[in-house]
């Protein structure tokens, strides 16, 4: 793929201050017009649709089926995710405030893996983003396969009284199904034809631009809701800042047991810390109106987590020093 010029070669070199900027003028926007809330609501799946669709764009389809035949990498990533986070967040959430919608929120948040700017992060931090990227489609279908027996596990048998099957049935097709078969047909086109081809390159240059518009859409349309849940936001918070120091020292540990190699195991820390806030917005912007709450407190978790990741990058590569034998 061609390298990007111009303004999309500079957003690619200070992505984390774009990211940065977007929270900040996506909150700015939701302070000054708290009317454009629902309509912006309606907007996230659309764009977080395209912004998958340029993730899976990136990956080609002889490389997907190869990754899951990657062995550790994949192991390591799975365990991590379905088998270590969920015993992290068992460990907190006896101490969760009591109240359901937020134990909603950050159940809903906290047990899906990042499918998106986790692999700009590790890249920054000399994580191998190739073979994340290529593992992408695996956690998202796997998580959302999961996700409803984890919530029932915390939750316990009334969560089919708050729960509808709907918006999970929807964010697969939407979020998944989608967006996969499109940049699948794309990568054929583009393999065929010139034009398709010009289109793929194209398409691939969005990336930062298309992950800016999510987090601006997604915080300008909740932040008008912050002036009811700010006292729900303020008590979860620690709760995001504690799983995010322990999953450093957990993934670590995953990816030694797995005898990784440097950028596989930072590519493992990464995407045991990283959480799916993105995709499972609106499945929290799904539920009861008497669960509104759960919506904000998964937001708080993009703002917590994004300032997490800045630190991350500078503190994975001091845990995980290059110039270890390559075990892979």
């Amino acid at each position: 793929m061609p390298q990007p010029s111009g303004p999309v070669a500079a957003m690619e070199r200070h992505q984390v201050a774009v990211y940065l900027g977007a929270l900040a003028a996506g909150g700015l926007l939701g302070w000054v017009a708290p009317g454009a809330g629902p309509g912006l609501e309606h907007a996230i799946n659309p764009v977080l649709g395209a912004l998958l669709f340029v993730t899976f764009l990136q990956v080609p389809a002889a490389e997907l089926l190869r990754s899951l035949r990657s062995g550790r990498f994949l192991a390591a990533a799975l365990v991590v995710n379905f088998a270590v986070v969920p015993l992290v967040v068992a460990a907190m959430f006896a101490f969760l405030p009591d109240e359901q919608a937020i134990r909603m929120g950050v159940l809903l948040v906290l047990l899906t893996p990042c499918v998106d700017y986790v692999i700009v992060f590790s890249g920054l931090a000399g994580g191998s983003s190739r073979r994340l990227l290529a593992a992408t489609p695996l956690l998202l279908l796997a998580q959302m396969v999961l996700l409803p027996g984890y919530l029932y596990l915390f939750m316990g048998s009334g969560l089919a009284d708050i729960v509808d099957a709907g918006p999970f049935v929807e964010a697969f097709a939407v979020l998944i199904a989608i967006p996969l078969t499109l940049a699948w047909l794309t990568q054929a086109w583009a393999a065929r034809r010139p034009a398709g081809r010009r289109t793929a390159d194209a398409a691939g240059t969005a990336m930062v631009p298309l992950m800016a518009a999510t987090l601006a859409t997604v915080v300008a349309s909740q932040v008008p809701k912050v002036d009811d849940s700010a006292g729900d936001v303020a008590r979860v918070v620690p709760f995001y800042v504690l799983f995010l120091a322990a999953m450093a020292v957990a993934g670590l540990g995953v990816a030694r047991l797995f005898r990784l190699d440097v950028p596989a195991s930072r590519a493992i820390v990464f995407t045991g810390a990283t959480r799916n806030s993105l995709v499972v917005l609106p499945l929290a912007l799904a539920l009861p109106d008497r669960l509104a709450a759960a919506a904000v407190v998964v937001v708080a978790q993009t703002l917590v987590e994004v300032v997490g990741m800045v630190v991350y990058v500078r503190l994975v590569p001091l845990l995980l020093p290059d110039g270890v034998r390559d075990r892979a």
